[in-house]
């Protein structure tokens, strides 16, 4: 019997089921306490430096300019923890503990890593606490920017 060479590839034409944004894990290092309900900003910038070519004055080209990575915001619920609040603190005060963090997303059980992003020497640059309100009834919900030097996709 001949060998299935297509065995465990998905199908020409075959639809892949997109991931969901709410099954997503953030995992830092040396952060045992947080949960977090929002993860927004990832993103990569790599900034065009436009030039007109000698004799022909119409065409504007671009080469490859700075590449910057947007700070990662992640909202989380406000809980006794002190884990992300001692490592803002320790930013506060000069003492920058760049730790490895990943940002995951799970397949649609919920159960399996599909992809994930890992950001190296991930710091934490700004806090906002929580809103208060006498007469509302959520969950009180903390900011925390993080920036990063380089980002990969696995």
């Amino acid at each position: 019997m001949p060998e299935d060479k297509t065995k465990g590839q998905p199908r020409v034409g075959a639809l892949t089921d997109p991931y969901r944004n709410y099954n997503f894990l953030l995992r830092i290092d040396g952060i045992a306490e947080a949960r977090f309900t929002e993860c927004r900003g990832l993103a990569v910038q790599v900034e065009p430096i436009r030039y007109r070519e000698s004799g022909a004055g119409q065409v504007v080209r671009a080469i490859t300019g700075q590449l910057t990575y947007s700070n990662l915001t992640l909202c989380y619920g406000l809980t006794s923890s002190l884990d992300l609040w001692n490592w803002m603190m320790a930013s506060a005060r000069g003492t920058v503990s760049r730790l490895q963090a990943s940002v995951v997303m799970l397949d649609s059980g919920g159960t399996a890593e599909g992809m994930r992003w890992d950001l190296t020497n991930a710091w934490p640059c700004a806090w906002r606490g929580a809103p208060l309100d006498a007469m509302g009834r959520t969950v009180a919900i903390e900011e925390m920017e993080l920036a990063y030097d380089t980002l990969e996709r696995r």
